[in-house]
C-alpha cells in the first residue's frame, strides 16, 4: 500500500501538473459547454411542440433510421402531428397530418415556400439553380413559370403523346416476345427503363441506351441516389469533413462533372441543328426541352435572361423528378395488382371492356377508365413515391396551431405517414382502390390527405407529366397481358420491403411472368 501512495504521489506528478491542467480543464469545459447547450439551447420562452429527448451534438438525428419515413411516424404517434426535432442544432418541425399540412402548405404557404441549404444540391444542381431546391424569391418564381409555362403545361404534356405511346408500344412489343421465354420478367427494370426512354425523348430529343448513353442511365441512377443523402455537414458543419474523408463529396463532384459535360454535349448538339432564325418559342417543330429553352434563350420569350446553367438545372429537374418517381408509381402499382389478383382482374375487366378488340390501349380511351385512375390514386396514397417531401424552410417567426415556430426551422412534410393516417381514411393500410371510386379526393394539391407531389407554391409542377406515362404503361400492362408471380408464389407472400432514400422503391425487383391475353394474339 506505502508502495501505491508513494508511486502515485511522486514527485513527477507535480511537475507534471501545469501539463495535466492544460489538457483536463479544457476537456472540463467543453463538458459542461454540451451539458448547457443540452439542456438550454431552446428558448424557454417559446410555446414550442412537443419534441423527444436528443442527444448532445446530434440532436434527434440517431432516431431517422434507415426509413426516416416510418422513424418519424412512430415519433409522431407519441409527440402528435406537429412535432420539433433537430438534427445537430438545426430545429426541424415534422408535420404528421392532413390539418397541419393544410396550414403549413395553404393557410401559411408564403411563409413555409422557401428551402433549406443543402451541400448536395449545390454539388449536382449548380448551386441549386434548379426549380425543387432554389431559395423562394425572384429567380425562383421566373423559373418556376418558364417551367409551368413552356415545359410542363397541360398543352405540352399533350403534345409528347406520340411520344408516350411509341415508347409503350415498344415496351408491350418487347414484352410479347418473352412470354415464350420460361424466366420471369423484371417489370421493376423495364418500368425504369421505359420512364428513362420517354424522359429523355421529352427532354433531349431521343433515347439514350447503347454506348455513352448507357453510361447516362447509370450515372442518372447514382445522381437520385445522392439527392437522397443527408449530408451531416448541414446539420453539424464541424463535421462537414466526414464528407471528405468518405468520399462522398468526390463522388458527387464526379457525378455532377460526368452530367455536366454530358449535357454540354447535348445542347450543342441541338445548337448545331439551328440555323439563324429559324427558331420560335411557338414553332410546331419543337420536339423537345432543350430545343424549347433554347429558344426561350434565344428569343427572351419571357422578358429575362436564362444561363447555360439555369438550363442544364432545369433538364436535371426533370430527371430527377420525372423519372425516379414516376417508376416507382409504376412497379408499386404492378406489386400490389400482383397481391390483390380480385383488384388485377376488376381493373382488366375494366380496361378490356371499354378499350374493346383495338390492339392497344391510347391515351384516348384513358378518360374512360375510372377504376384505373382509382388504382394509381390507391397507389400513390399507399406508396408515396417521395415519403418525405422536399424539406421547406420557415422565413419567420410564426405561429402554427397554437405553438412558435421560429425563422429558419426546416419543415418536413410526411406525406407517407398523412396517407396512412386512419383519422383520414378508413382501413389505411388495405390496398382498396374502391374507396376513390365514389370521392372527390385528387392528388393535385387541393386534398391535403393526399400530397404525393406536395401542394401550395412549391408542389411538384410535373405531375401531370407523371400521371400521363402511369395511366398508359400500367393500362397495357393489364390491357395485354396476364400476369402471375413466378414458382406459384401466392400474392399474400409477395415481399414489399422498401428501400429509403428520396424515393421509396421496393428492396427487391418485381418479377412476373406474364401470358398475352387472347384477345391480342
Amino acid at each position: 500500500m506505502s508502495t501505491f501512495l508513494r508511486s502515485s504521489f511522486s514527485p513527477e506528478i507535480f511537475t507534471s501538473f501545469p501539463m495535466l491542467f492544460f489538457t483536463i480543464f479544457p476537456l472540463f469545459l467543453s463538458i459542461l459547454f454540451i451539458i448547457k447547450w443540452y439542456f438550454n439551447n431552446s428558448d424557454t420562452t417559446r410555446n414550442s411542440p412537443p419534441s423527444p429527448p436528443r442527444l448532445p451534438l446530434l440532436g434527434n438525428l440517431h432516431q431517422l433510421g434507415l426509413l426516416p419515413h416510418r422513424s418519424l411516424q412512430n415519433l409522431s404517434h407519441k409527440y402528435g402531428p406537429l412535432m420539433l426535432l433537430y438534427f445537430g442544432k438545426v430545429p426541424v418541425l415534422v408535420v404528421s397530418s392532413a390539418d397541419a399540412a393544410s396550414k403549413v402548405m395553404k393557410t401559411h404557404d408564403l411563409v413555409f415556400s422557401d428551402r433549406p441549404h443543402c451541400k448536395i444540391f449545390d454539388i449536382l444542381l449548380y448551386g441549386s439553380k434548379d426549380v425543387a431546391s432554389c431559395a423562394y424569391g425572384e429567380y425562383w418564381r421566373q423559373i418556376r413559370s418558364l417551367s409551368v409555362i413552356h415545359l410542363l403545361s397541360n398543352k405540352m404534356v399533350r403534345s409528347y403523346t406520340h411520344v408516350r405511346e411509341e415508347e409503350t408500344l415498344r415496351m408491350m412489343e418487347y414484352i410479347k416476345e418473352c412470354c415464350s421465354s420460361a424466366p420471369p420478367l423484371n417489370l421493376t427494370q423495364l418500368c425504369s427503363t421505359i420512364t428513362n426512354d420517354i424522359v429523355c425523348r421529352v427532354a433531349l430529343g431521343r433515347r439514350y441506351r447503347e454506348g455513352k448513353g448507357n453510361k447516362f442511365q447509370e450515372v442518372l441512377s447514382e445522381f437520385g441516389e445522392l439527392l437522397g443523402t443527408v449530408c451531416i455537414g448541414d446539420y453539424i458543419p464541424w463535421l462537414d469533413w466526414l464528407g471528405k474523408v468518405n468520399g462522398f463529396y468526390s463522388r458527387a463532384e464526379k457525378c455532377a462533372k460526368y452530367l455536366d459535360e454530358f449535357l454540354e454535349q447535348v445542347i450543342e448538339e441541338h445548337i448545331s441543328r439551328w440555323s439563324d432564325g429559324d427558331v420560335s418559342v411557338d414553332s410546331e417543330h419543337q420536339n423537345d426541352f432543350v430545343d424549347v429553352l433554347l429558344s426561350v434563350q434565344k428569343t427572351n420569350a419571357i422578358g429575362f435572361p436564362i444561363e447555360r446553367t439555369s438550363i442544364k438545372a432545369l433538364i436535371l429537374d426533370v430527371f430527377a423528378a420525372g423519372t425516379d418517381t414516376t417508376y416507382t408509381v409504376l412497379e408499386w402499382a404492378m406489386t400490389e395488382l400482383l397481391r390483390h389478383q380480385t383488384v388485377m382482374h376488376k381493373l382488366q375487366d375494366e380496361v378490356r371492356t371499354v378499350v374493346g378488340n383495338k390492339p392497344r390501349v391510347t391515351e384516348e380511351d384513358l378518360v374512360n377508365l375510372n377504376y384505373l385512375k382509382a388504382v394509381i390514386k390507391e397507389t400513390l396514397r399507399l406508396h408515396a413515391p417521395i415519403p418525405l417531401l422536399v424539406p421547406r424552410k420557415c422565413m419567420e417567426d410564426i405561429k402554427l396551431d397554437g405553438y412558435d415556430i421560429a425563422a429558419g426551422t426546416q419543415v418536413i412534410i410526411n406525406a407517407w405517414a398523412i396517407s396512412r393516417d386512419p383519422s383520414s381514411w378508413g382501413e389505411p393500410l388495405e390496398f382498396k382502390p374502391e374507396r376513390f371510386m365514389n370521392s372527390s379526393i385528387d392528388f393535385k394539391g387541393l386534398d391535403f390527405e393526399l400530397i404525393p407531389f406536395g401542394a401550395g407554391r412549391r408542389g411538384c409542377p410535373g405531375f401531370l407529366f407523371a400521371i400521363a406515362v402511369n395511366e398508359l404503361v400500367l393500362a397495357n400492362l393489364v390491357y395485354q397481358f396476364d400476369w402471375k408471380l413466378p414458382d406459384g408464389v401466392a400474392g399474400k407472400d409477395l415481399d414489399v420491403s422498401e428501400t429509403g432514400g428520396l424515393a421509396c422503391h421496393r428492396k427487391h425487383p418485381l418479377l412476373a411472368v406474364p401470358t398475352k391475353y387472347g384477345r391480342n394474339e
